[in-house]
């Protein structure tokens, strides 16, 4: 079976204040995708219009990755806590988002992805939390806290965690249990420190759509739990899956 074609959403490097970092990030989610098996076909906000076209057209899965917050605006709300934005690439991801859904292809949001899936879907975020935000990328130190996977989801079928699992916490922003999008359910969730829980991964209610997204990230192998390699090996499966579904209708 050929590689599926992947379309990630990734940062302009040229709107960071780092360049040279936000190309190492986006490296990481590019190798994450091969190593699974998958063809990666990264866009970011300077694609054209005739570009993403035609990367929607052949993408066989859409992976939303990492990066700045969303505007508020896009889920009604004034900003209040809310850091940097992108309208850039706010409008790109939505583009895409959708494009993926009325194809039904596999989605995958890391993150920020989490989080667009989330808006794109009709709910909207916490603006602000404390304690769930780890040390700038790249730096070696990162936050860590205990994840609690839904029994009965497609993440824990997919992760087959036969102990607790840790993962890293990079986020300022979280979607509550309140704040969730019609048509979205949780599959994993975490304490938040201020008293509550946060949504830390979901998946679609109808599950004949393979759409998952994790507040972590698993890119991070040297900070995530080995058995996250699983949630991007299925992903790739179930787009080679949908890959396979193209080809035989022609």
């Amino acid at each position: 079976m050929d590689r599926p074609t992947i379309v990630a959403t990734l940062a302009d490097p040229a709107a960071s204040k780092d360049p040279s970092v936000a190309l190492l990030k986006n490296r990481r989610y590019l190798e994450a995708l091969e190593r699974a098996g998958a063809t990666p076909l990264p866009l970011d906000e300077r694609s054209t219009r005739e570009e993403r076209h035609a990367a929607f057209a052949r993408m066989d899965g859409l992976l939303l990755s990492g990066g700045a917050d969303i505007d508020p605006a896009r889920y009604g709300e004034v900003v209040a806590g809310t850091r940097s934005v992108e309208p850039g690439r706010d409008a790109l991801e939505d583009e895409a988002f959708h494009a993926a859904w009325s194809a039904g292809v596999p989605v995958l949001g890391v993150c920020r992805g989490l989080q667009a899936i989330n808006v794109f879907a009709g709910g909207s975020l916490l603006q602000h939390l404390d304690g769930h935000e780890g040390e700038p990328y790249p730096s070696p130190a990162f936050a860590r806290h205990r994840l609690e996977l839904t029994g009965d989801s497609r993440l824990a079928r997919i992760l087959d965690a036969e102990e607790d699992l840790e993962v890293n916490s990079y986020h300022h922003q979280a979607i509550t249990p309140d704040r969730l999008a019609p048509g979205l359910r949780i599959a994993a969730t975490a304490e938040h420190d201020g008293g509550g829980e946060l949504v830390e991964a979901v998946e679609s209610t109808d599950d004949g759509r393979w759409l998952v997204g994790v507040q972590c990230h698993p890119e991070r192998t040297e900070s995530s739990p080995p058995v996250f390699e699983r949630l991007w090996a299925a992903f790739v499966a179930a787009c080679g899956e949908a890959a396979e579904r193209r080809s035989a209708e022609g």
